[in-house]
């Protein structure tokens, strides 16, 4: 059997990569690069995962970390269809860590963005659908699970430099009370809250698997009231958790 490569963090070609694809963000320069992108960007980021999945089980023990494209690493080429912006790669690498027994992007994760020069760690759900947004906004004015929610929203603004995001809706939606001590929260059409920074020295060492736990750590009472959520929608729908379940387990190479 062959051994797991040791993680020790991400290469200085690491952001170069990305520095310069945003200055020429075209396929004959992806092309020429390709072995460049491979090398410094996704070779180290599969480790990243592996490694960052054992960590974040030892708290969430569902935590999924699959380290092929489209699972936990996002793929780098854009879906320009619908969009005004033609440009063909994205010029960030991003990571998700999810948990829960829906599609991957309906589950609750702990996600790692890196676009130079910034660095953001966020928690949450970034766009309900349709039941979950329905099971939310009863859970936000629920008698119980309304204020465990502001409670774990407290406890991340202790900690201090974290953002909740993000307000969609300019107006209490229709049904609900606007002079509910919720209301704000009913503003929103996904859950999130998040961290950014400068690319910190740990992002080239295998400090940057510490560095970001502590900072999921920091966010994970969100990740757990949203977790308990979604497994009121999928109680009330009749799945079990071997039906609805995607990919859980440990990663594999």
């Amino acid at each position: 059997m062959t051994a797991q490569p040791a993680f020790d963090g991400f290469f200085k070609e690491s952001v170069r990569f990305f520095e310069n694809l945003k200055k020429d963000n075209d396929k004959d320069w992806f092309a020429l690069h390709k072995g460049d992108f491979e090398d410094h960007v996704m070779a180290p980021a599969r480790d990243f995962v592996y490694e960052m999945g054992k960590r974040l089980r030892e708290m969430s023990p569902g935590i999924i970390a699959d380290p092929r494209v489209d699972k936990s690493i996002f793929r780098v080429f854009r879906d320009t269809r619908f969009s005004a912006d033609k440009s063909p790669y994205k010029t960030h690498l991003g990571i998700f860590f999810w948990e829960g027994w829906l599609p991957k992007m309906e589950c609750p994760g702990f996600y790692f963005h890196l676009e130079p020069p910034d660095l953001m760690l966020g928690v949450g759900v970034y766009r309900f659908s349709p039941p979950l947004l329905a099971e939310y906004r009863d859970s936000v004015v629920d008698p119980k699970h309304g204020p465990d929610l502001a409670k774990a929203l407290q406890r991340i603004r202790k900690r201090g430099g974290y953002e909740i995001g993000i307000k969609h809706y300019k107006k209490t939606p229709r049904g609900f009370d606007p002079d509910h001590k919720n209301a704000d929260l009913l503003l929103h059409n996904g859950l999130t809250a998040a961290v950014s920074c400068k690319i910190p020295e740990e992002l080239y060492s295998r400090d940057i698997i510490e560095y970001c736990f502590k900072a999921f750590q920091d966010m994970s009472s969100l990740h757990q009231w949203l977790l308990r959520m979604i497994s009121r929608v999928v109680g009330r729908a009749g799945a079990s958790g071997a039906q609805c379940r995607r990919g859980r387990g440990e990663c594999s190479r």
